[in-house]
């Protein structure tokens, strides 16, 4: 079976395109430039179960999610399309259409490319992000894959969170209204944490970067839900053909862990660290939200420990999701070496 990965040079890009050629399928994977294509194919290359026909299984193509360029040509002869290219700043942008037109247009680039080369298969890299921005419906006591994230709410608004629900909610319209033949399926991780396959990483593995650094003197109040990034690219291999995934979201989450919790994991696993271990008064953050606009993005979110509901993964996939405990340890030690 022939797949084209988008956003092959991305960390969970890696770990899906590594995936796929261990279960034989053949990939043609799309990097914004192909000077990215030795660094996709050497960070794989290790972890390959054989590098059999490796030239011939691995293909690459230059796409760019603001072009229309190659887009057509790049699905021709493809049967499954993983869409995994978006936007991840660390840090919210001056201007938030520099990340919500790229979310949104590129989804559209490549949902159109696939109805005009007959592409009825498509597993779309989402977020929790498109699910979490929003008030918990009355009666529920967990986000699950029924909620959707609200872009005028505190949490919504913000310029990632709004990108990822854009460009989901313009996905499941363009297959309502002009594809109906394709199967779409959503894979929404959580923070997604695990050892890269080679030093270029994400922008989530830089938090736990930060606390080992002890960058800050205090940590904030905030709760993540957890995902290992082997469990997210599997998600995604095992959606390709399981038919009772189609048009379904699936959460992808371990559970969840706090700032000071994963710090102490990390102070205990590395003592000799000033990793810093202390919970940051609401009111400084507070007080520090007025004048960084990144602080002030996470207000609402302080105190939250709403959790997520991934029982859906675990019931269609059969996935049993690797712990938070040994997610954070593992990318923890990874950023030692």
């Amino acid at each position: 079976m022939k797949v084209l990965l988008t956003g092959a040079s991305g960390y969970i890009g890696k770990h899906i395109l590594l995936q796929l050629l261990n279960e034989g399928f053949e990939v043609r994977a799309s990097v914004r430039n192909l000077a990215k294509a030795d660094e996709v194919r050497n960070a794989v290359l290790p972890h390959l179960h054989s590098d059999y026909q490796l030239d011939s299984r691995l293909t690459f193509v230059e796409l760019d999610l603001e072009k229309d360029a190659g887009w057509n040509d790049a699905l021709i002869g493809i049967e499954v399309l993983l869409h995994t290219a978006s936007p991840f700043p660390i840090a919210s942008p001056k201007n938030e259409d520099e990340i919500i037109v790229p979310a949104v247009q590129g989804t559209l680039r490549a949902l159109t490319a696939a109805h005009n080369a007959g592409v009825n298969r498509v597993v779309l890299t989402s977020s929790i992000a498109a699910i979490y921005g929003a008030d918990l419906p009355d009666g529920k006591t967990a986000f699950d894959e029924t909620t959707y994230t609200d872009v005028n709410h505190p949490v919504g608004k913000q310029a990632y969170t709004k990108s990822k629900t854009l460009a989901e909610a313009a996905a499941w319209e363009y297959v309502k209204t002009k594809a109906p033949e394709i199967e779409l399926t959503t894979i929404n991780p959580v923070l997604v944490l695990g050892a890269p396959l080679d030093q270029n990483f994400g922008s989530s593995v830089s938090i736990i970067q930060r606390i080992l650094k002890g960058s800050d003197p205090m940590l904030p109040d905030l709760t993540f839900s957890i995902v290992h990034v082997k469990d997210v690219a599997r998600m995604h291999v095992l959606a390709i053909n399981n038919k009772e995934t189609f048009s379904q979201r699936i959460i992808a989450s371990a559970g969840c862990m706090s700032f000071i919790q994963i710090a102490k994991q990390l102070k205990l696993a590395f003592p000799t660290r000033k990793i810093k271990t202390r919970q940051a008064p609401t009111l400084i953050i507070r007080l520090l939200s007025l004048f960084d606009a990144d602080i002030k993005a996470v207000l609402p979110l302080l105190g939250d420990r709403t959790p997520v509901d991934a029982s859906k993964a675990e019931k269609l996939l059969g996935i049993s999701f690797i712990s938070t405990e040994e997610t954070v340890l593992e990318t923890a030690k990874f950023l030692m070496k």
